[in-house]
This record gives structure tokens, sequence and C-alpha cells, in this order.
């Protein structure tokens, strides 16, 4: 199995590292042609602004909105779930527009807002994930396509899955519970 992690700004040598511990080839994606013959990919967590221009700058975003429409698995973490959401409620950024679900920005407010909680996620087990938070964005709204995964205790949608496409608004690659990506890779692998 081979998984692209988009390499052109934010925690992508996180997400590397952690697809190093389970042992899976991977590959900083940062042209069109780093995309062709992967099992899946993910957009990380950073500032979604930047990552979304340094898309279209380095022709990436159409051929990774194509890839996702012919059925590529994708993770979406923080900036990336902002990236795949099918509208952005507040701001002018473009999305890839894979995923149907709105989300809003910096939802939780500033830097010093960030936080970290325990979430019930029953499709990674009934041991609780441990949440990072970091200027997170959450969903508002989703399609009839889309399963809410997680939500936080005040019903705030924080994760969601369409298909082989997963979304989260928090950070699974700033913990030491390999879960969250194991689930992805089991999406990549056809096994769910």
């Amino acid at each position: 199995m081979k998984i692209g992690v988009l390499a052109l700004q934010g925690a992508f040598v996180e997400h590397i590292n952690v697809l190093h511990r389970l042992e899976v080839d991977t590959v900083p994606v940062r042209l069109p042609r780093q995309l062709v013959g992967l099992d899946g990919l993910i957009i990380p967590g950073g500032e979604s602004t930047t990552i979304a221009s340094l898309m279209l700058s380095y022709n990436v975003r159409i051929e990774i909105s194509r890839l996702a429409e012919n059925g590529l698995p994708i993770l979406g973490t923080c900036a990336g779930m902002i990236l795949l959401a099918q509208e952005v409620s507040d701001n002018g950024i473009e999305p890839v527009a894979a995923m149907g679900i709105t989300v809003r920005r910096n939802a939780f407010g500033r830097q010093r807002e960030s936080f970290e909680t325990d979430l019930e996620i029953p499709v990674l087990g009934d041991k609780p994930f441990p949440g990072v938070f970091i200027r997170a964005p959450l969903i508002e709204q989703v399609t009839d396509e889309v399963e809410v995964l997680a939500r936080l205790d005040n019903g705030t949608i924080v994760a969601a899955q369409q298909g082989k496409l997963l979304a989260c608004a928090f950070h699974p690659e700033l913990t030491d519970d390999l879960r969250f990506h194991q689930y992805f890779l089991s999406i990549a692998g056809g096994k769910q």
C-alpha cells in the first residue's frame, strides 16, 4: 500500500511519521505526478488558505478533486477537512468540494482556545480517542451521504465519513494513538 501526504504546508511531517510507524510506504506529494499510483491521500492540518493557494499554484487541486470523484480514499485533518468540504461558510477559499459537508474555519477561536478532549468514535472501538483541537474548524451541516463519526459533548460534529472520504477537525497525528490512521488505512485497503 502506498499513501501520499500532501506536503505543501502544515503538519505533513507528523502524518508521514505516523505512517512510517505503521510501516506504510509513504510519498510526500507536491506535484500532480506524485499523485499517480497512490492507494490513498492525506491532506494535513495547517493554514487552509495557504494550502488552498499552493494547491492551485502547484496544479494539484483539480487532480485531487478528480481522484476523489473517482474513489481515491482521502483523509483530511483540520485544514484538510476544510479543503475536502463542499462548502466553507466563512471564507473565500475554493475547496476541493469532494465531501458533502459545510465547514466553519477557526470555529473554536484563536490559538489560545485550542484544547484536548476525549472523543467517542465507535468505529475505533470503545476506548475514547484523544482529540487535539488547534484553531479547529467544525462541521456545520452534512448531506445525506455523510456519516457522522464523532461529536463533542455539545453535539458539534468533529469527524465524518462519506464513502472513502474521511475528515476530522482534530489532529490524530499529534497523539500516540494510531487508531484513526489505522481506520483510514483500512478504508484505503478496501476493508471498510
